[in-house]
């Protein structure tokens, strides 16, 4: 079958009209094909009023097979666009993490779950780009090309240890931005030569920093070094563009039990202290702030779209409607702002203006 490419909307009405009422659907809390169709049976007067809908009401199977068509690779360049059209500036922290879509895998056609990798931009609180993999193993070689899709010029890229890769942070510099990469067991030599010398009681680091936040019956405290002193591991290592190492012990205390976590990195620019804590913590809301939200709020794990490329399609249209919504500046949770949109018109057409 011959993927559809994204045309112009004077093109191509009937695509715009259907990609409109998908994102509308899903704006309003809506999941699978036989959401969108009962939408717009719904909607049909208020659609009306902004799409031509010249074919009359799509069908169900009409949604489903539109986004198990589509080219993802136009559908995703056309997210950039969207994006871009939110007004959403690349800057500060870019927090890089993958997630499994664990329905959408199918034994019978012998393929495994999606698995999408996603840039978060922290600053902003959206999703700035997205690639799909078939596999976490090959979320190494994703990366490169998600990092391709964005200018990275004056921020900071964070990710999980799979990702502390050579070629990821030398990619990095030469885009232009600088790099937060937390170190385990997939670089031992690296990680033993870190933790050596910055636990070591002798080690003065160059600056030191500590915040401590109580919240839902937890105290954590958490301490940062940052040491300048690398001369001797960049004679021996020699990882691109190393400018620091770090080091952050977290201490939770919950119901009067204690635990303790430290975590090293290795940075490309040399962070204060108090700075080098905030990139590493905002590293966490691509897990607080979207996935969280994608598989609680959005219910996405039991979406199980398995054909084709709907899957990943669909993940990118449950981006978009995220987007949209932090972009939205009035109070309220995503679940309830879900809820508003599909009961008050108004609200909904808010949203839409915001494209």
């Amino acid at each position: 079958m011959t993927p559809v490419r994204i045309a112009p909307r004077t093109g191509n009405a009937r695509l715009h009209d259907l990609l409109m009422i998908a994102l509308c659907t899903v704006l309003c809390g809506g999941q699978r094909a036989t959401d969108m169709a009962e939408f717009a049976r719904a909607k049909e007067i208020y659609l009306r009023d902004f799409l031509k809908l010249s074919a009359g009401l799509p069908s169900h199977d009409t949604f489903s097979r539109l986004f198990r068509l589509l080219d993802p690779v136009a559908f995703g360049a056309w997210f950039q666009r969207f994006t871009a059209a939110l007004g959403v500036e690349v800057r500060g922290v870019i927090a890089v993490d993958g997630k499994v879509l664990r329905r959408s895998h199918d034994k019978a056609r012998g393929t495994s779950a999606l698995h999408m990798v996603s840039a978060w931009g922290c600053e902003a609180g959206m999703v700035l780009a997205q690639i799909a993999t078939d596999a976490k193993s090959n979320e190494i070689t994703a990366v490169p090309k998600l990092l391709a899709m964005l200018s990275l010029k004056g921020t900071i890229v964070t990710a999980d240890a799979l990702n502390c890769q050579r070629a990821i942070a030398a990619q990095i510099v030469e885009q232009g931005g600088d790099y937060a990469l937390p170190l385990k067991e997939n670089q031992p030599t690296l990680l033993a030569d870190v933790s050596l010398f910055l636990d070591d009681p002798t080690t003065k680091p160059d600056d030191r920093h500590q915040s401590v936040d109580a919240d839902h019956g937890r105290i954590e405290t958490r301490t940062a070094t940052v040491s300048r002193d690398i001369g001797w591991l960049a004679e021996t290592q020699k990882w691109p563009g190393l400018r620091a190492i770090g080091k952050v012990v977290r201490e939770r205390e919950t119901d009067g039990k204690t635990s303790t976590e430290t975590a090293y990195y290795v940075l490309s620019t040399a962070l204060s202290a108090e700075r080098f804590n905030q990139v590493v913590r905002s590293h966490w809301q691509v897990e607080n702030r979207l996935h969280w939200r994608l598989d609680v709020v959005m219910n996405e794990d039991q979406a199980r779209n398995r054909t084709g490329h709907g899957p990943r399609n669909l993940a990118v249209l449950r981006h978009m409607a995220i987007n949209v919504m932090q972009r939205d500046g009035t109070k309220g949770s995503l679940r309830g702002k879900f809820k508003r949109a599909g009961w008050n018109e108004s609200y909904l057409n808010s949203l839409l203006a915001l494209l």
